[in-house]
């Protein structure tokens, strides 16, 4: 619709993977650079748009809005409805308003995604004011789904809410040129998370760089060490040498299960393993899955992470911790066993309570956080075979990203299976499928499966209408989903 003066009026809507990924910043400074007047906000249903400008320059920046996204964006839909500028403020200010919460609306959620290039040179930059400072991130990169309470995607409704923003990193949050425009986890070492070092569950504390050197030292005196990461506690030790993984692998009770590894670089991988061009991709993906690659004759890995295997399933550092964790020394091991801080067929631990507590016979010491993590989630594995990918565990990285269905559904919640167990919820036309849960057998982890159904259940606004189970009537998930039955339907589904 257009007006006198020869300006038009457009409100957009736009849904998919839009928060979470600088896309707010990059409406921002498009309408900017365009001399758009309006404003753009998060929503609970995705990013919405309202832009007054010339008709040209209207479709212009519709276009560009697809065609130059931030790279960790997925539109999915966009949706142009013309408005009357006469009733708008037509200055020439274009501005990022408050997100509004909306009943009912949903929208998908990034999951965590591997530091990016930039944050990885500032990373050991000396001349950086986050130069070693484990919790860098910026719109690009860092944490999304396992801090995220709730949607809109803002630092209020993440576990980032009780880290208040120094006026350093607020000028930053604040400023449409910087890269942390608006990143929500935006955080440095005078306001933002720490880690801490524990030789012992009650041992004296020591936190910032001496706490990496302390965790650095005992992994290179052969000790087991609890690290807290992204989505949980890894359990981390000296995978070229025997004792270390040995022990580990008798205080896990895990007789031959293959441990995962984690190596500084891709060229530390390749002297341990065959890696090809698709596997390489994987390895150093956003996502950083662990990658099962074939173990080079008489690569220097201890016989006990992975008995009578000729695989290897090894990652990349995909947080900055990591990456100051494994950095290259000499003395230092060039790969470290990465495996989930738990007793076989546990969930993973995810407190720092927790942790001195269910891992103190496991672990020699602890490197832990005051970041808090709100959705556990394991590694993914994948394995490339034939040009493709094939998910063995789709976990972190990978979820909650949905698959996108051809047609709508009803809201269904699948409860999954007894063994690595992960359930799916439907609305629409998505199919959100979980992180990686486990074996249902054990307590805890039923436990934390019946949380993340409620969970995911809030953050995507299902109501499920019908709940589909296996026919085996002894699986743990069965039932739980005949708990149900007074209220829903049942859909049972052989599992063969």
């Amino acid at each position: 619709m257009g007006s006198d003066n020869g300006l038009a009026c457009y409100r957009i809507h736009i849904t998919g993977i839009v928060q979470g990924v600088g896309f707010r910043p990059f409406v921002y400074n498009l309408a900017t650079q365009l001399g758009l007047s309006g404003w753009v906000l998060n929503s609970s249903s995705g990013v919405e748009i309202e832009a007054v400008g010339p008709g040209a320059v209207l479709e212009d920046f519709v276009r560009r809005l697809q065609a130059e996204a931030p790279p960790l964006a997925r539109i999915e839909s966009l949706t142009v409805t013309p408005c009357d500028p006469a009733a708008r403020d037509t200055r020439p200010v274009f501005r990022i308003l408050h997100s509004e919460a909306r009943p009912g609306e949903f929208l998908p959620i990034s999951p965590d995604v591997a530091i990016c290039e930039d944050c990885l040179r500032e990373l050991f930059d000396p001349g950086d004011r986050r130069y070693r400072y484990p919790f860098i991130n910026c719109t690009n990169c860092g944490p999304r789904f396992t801090i995220i309470r709730d949607i809109p995607y803002d630092r209020p409704n993440t576990t980032m809410a009780s880290f208040v923003m120094c006026p350093e990193c607020q000028a930053e949050y604040d400023d449409p040129a910087n890269r942390r425009f608006h990143a929500q986890p935006n955080a440095c070492p005078v306001c933002g998370p720490r880690v801490e070092f524990r030789p012992s569950p009650d041992g004296p504390s020591l936190y910032g760089e001496e706490a990496l050197q302390a965790a650095r030292r005992a992994l290179a005196d052969g000790l087991i060490l609890a690290v807290k990461g992204l989505g949980g506690f890894h359990l981390a030790c000296d995978a070229t040498r025997d004792e270390p993984a040995l022990r580990l692998r008798e205080r896990k009770g895990r007789v031959d299960k293959p441990f995962a590894l984690i190596m500084f670089d891709l060229a530390t991988v390749e002297g341990f393993c065959f890696v090809d061009d698709a596997e390489r991709s994987l390895l150093t993906s956003r996502q950083r899955p662990i990658v099962l690659l074939r173990r080079r004759p008489g690569a220097p890995i201890s016989p006990h992470v992975a008995p009578n295997n000729r695989y290897l399933g090894v990652m990349l550092p995909y947080t900055p911790l990591h990456y100051l964790l494994l950095e290259p020394a000499e003395g230092f091991p060039p790969a470290l066993v990465m495996t989930s801080g738990n007793y076989s067929e546990e969930p993973i631990v995810t407190t720092n309570e927790e942790a001195l507590i269910r891992l103190s016979a496991l672990a020699d010491a602890f490197l832990l956080h005051n970041r808090d993590i709100h959705a556990r989630c394991d590694d993914s594995v994948v394995r490339a075979f034939a040009g493709a990918t094939l998910p063995i565990r789709r976990s972190r990285g990978y979820a909650p990203d949905p698959i996108r269905l051809p047609f709508p559904v009803r809201q269904v919640l699948a409860v999954g299976a007894e063994l690595k167990n992960t359930f799916c919820l439907t609305r629409d036309r998505y199919a959100f499928l979980s992180q990686h849960i486990g074996d249902l057998e054990n307590y805890e982890t039923l436990r934390f499966f019946e949380d993340m159904v409620e969970q995911l259940k809030r953050t995507f606004r299902v109501e499920p209408e019908v709940v589909a189970h296996d026919m085996h009537p002894a699986y743990l998930s069965t039932r739980y989903a005949r708990g149900l039955a007074d209220r829903l339907p049942l859909f049972p589904v052989q599992h063969h």
